[in-house]
């Protein structure tokens, strides 16, 4: 059983029995429960603090455990209607709403309830991560002279440039002063819409595109543009069209396994996207969400638009987050001229800097033989999981039709047939124990047709993704109201 699981189980027989004990008992000691339970000491004290926190039980350390008094009656529950008013009332002149859309995104970070297979996350199942790794590498990175002191503001120096090889490849093209630490990706894309529109002004995205974009862009009263994508990536016979009629000055968009379609950026319109933005007078925001989940049979990944763009049109965005764990929030922002300036003026006001250890961790892990070990075996995961979800779609959803086979990322882009509705197909897949993604949330205007997105990274393994695949098929089933002859 994996450790949060087994948190969660123990805490619910603890709360269970809390009955037994008088207000002030001791509850049996830590070893009585791991002998009892045959668990960890680790999961016993885990479990412990569940129960504390919730106030159920008081620990004292060198004591033990002990049944806490009941909670007094709550008290009477203010009225909170009038926030209402004060949250919805506009200024004369106010461009940016202030209601924020988060839908597209929490969907992703929800937890899905238990005996639920999970086929919608944006991260890496807990036995993909490299969940030893990391500890070795905060344990390392805590001991380091100055790990707890104030960091540069800009990021630590070694740090700035091993995301400056990385970005700026082997030509090192990218300096580390042309480099910001950031707390992730969204941060970095949320200080770039930021810096780079004002309020009501237009933004151009990709169709589909990440709900995050979405959402970031919403959230500062700008304006969506959508620009189709095919399999090629964003398709630029579209592209300068869209600068005209718009008059947008920034494009967001994901040329390496663009989520959620997969789509990487041909080496043709690569140069057309720097040279039509260029023309425009506009800004390439390059999200490079998913460098290093490229599966082990993908070409070598192109350069970033970033490693090949001397004159500061491309605002590069960068990650460890997706290849590692939701919880090492770092990443980069890459850019250069004076926009440089305002992005350091954005993140400064709004984060001060990413907390040092955590830079340190990070450092401790891309510099130790773990980190190309664990690329490498994602890698291989990631294939393995790719055709075991296509073979299981073709044999259980031929409805379903599959146009791409991603070469990276964690997910495949899945039409539905005409007058499907996704979202009813979605709660059907619910209630028959898998998660997917409605497809509407991808699109900032009207969508072209119903579609799922179906993720295979997020799942335990092989056997649950064809386990989940099979739900899904009780899911159309029920959805159609036929239950299609199944072959033995």
């Amino acid at each position: 059983m994996h450790e949060r699981n087994s948190v969660s189980d123990l805490a619910g027989i603890l709360r269970g029995e809390l009955s037994r004990y008088s207000v002030g008992e001791k509850l049996p000691s830590s070893r009585a429960l791991v002998d009892r339970f045959r668990v960890s000491p680790v999961t016993v004290s885990r479990a412990l603090g569940t129960l504390a926190a919730e106030g159920l039980v008081v620990t004292r350390p060198g004591a033990g455990a002990f049944r806490a008094a009941p909670h007094t009656a709550p008290a009477r529950p203010g009225d909170t209607s009038w926030q209402q008013v004060a949250l919805s009332v506009e200024t004369p002149g106010e461009a940016v709403p202030r209601a924020v859309d988060a839908s597209g995104v929490l969907s992703t970070l929800a937890e899905p309830p238990p005996g639920v297979i999970e086929l919608s996350g944006g991260y890496l199942h807990p036995t993909l991560q490299p969940e030893r790794a990391l500890a070795a590498a905060l344990g390392r990175a805590g001991r380091r002279p100055g790990a707890w002191g104030r960091p540069p503001i800009d990021g630590v120096g070694e740090l700035r440039a091993w995301f400056a090889r990385e970005i700026g490849g082997p030509a090192g093209t990218v300096a580390p002063s042309d480099v910001l630490v950031t707390a992730g990706g969204q941060s970095a894309l949320t200080a770039a819409l930021r810096a780079l529109a004002p309020p009501g002004a237009p933004v151009l995205v990709e169709s589909p595109a990440y709900p995050g974009i979405l959402a970031a862009a919403r959230a500062s009263g700008q304006r969506l543009v959508p620009v189709p994508v095919d399999a090629e990536g964003v398709r630029t016979d579209l592209l300068a069209e869209a600068f005209r009629a718009s008059g947008a000055r920034v494009l967001v968009c994901q040329p390496l396994y663009q989520n959620p379609t997969g789509a990487v950026l041909a080496g043709e319109r690569r140069r057309e996207v720097v040279r039509i933005a260029r023309e425009a007078g506009a800004f390439v925001v390059e999200d490079d969400f998913a460098r290093f989940l490229s599966h082990e049979d993908a070409p070598a990944p192109a350069p970033t638009l970033a490693a090949e763009d001397p004159d500061g049109i491309v605002v590069h965005v960068c990650s460890l987050t997706k290849i590692t764990s939701p919880s090492l929030r770092v990443g980069a922002l890459a850019a250069r001229g004076p926009v440089l300036e305002r992005l350091r003026a954005i993140q400064v006001v709004d984060s001060f800097f990413v907390p040092r250890p955590l830079q340190e961790a990070a450092l401790e892990l891309v510099g130790s033989p773990a980190w190309s070990r664990h690329r490498r075996t994602v890698a291989a995961e990631l294939r393995t999981r790719r055709e075991v979800l296509l073979a299981a779609l073709e044999r259980e959803l031929p409805e379903l039709r599959v146009d791409f086979a991603p070469p990276g990322g964690f997910y495949v882009w899945a039409r539905l047939p005409d007058g499907t509705d996704e979202a009813a197909l979605a709660g059907a897949a619910l209630r028959a124990g898998v998660v997917v993604s409605p497809g509407r949330p991808y699109f900032a205007a009207e969508a072209p047709a119903p579609f799922l997105r179906i993720g295979f990274a997020t799942a335990a393994g092989t056997a649950e993704l064809e386990d989940g695949v099979r739900r899904l098929r009780t899911a159309w089933e029920e959805w159609t109201g036929t239950a299609a002859a199944r072959k033995p």
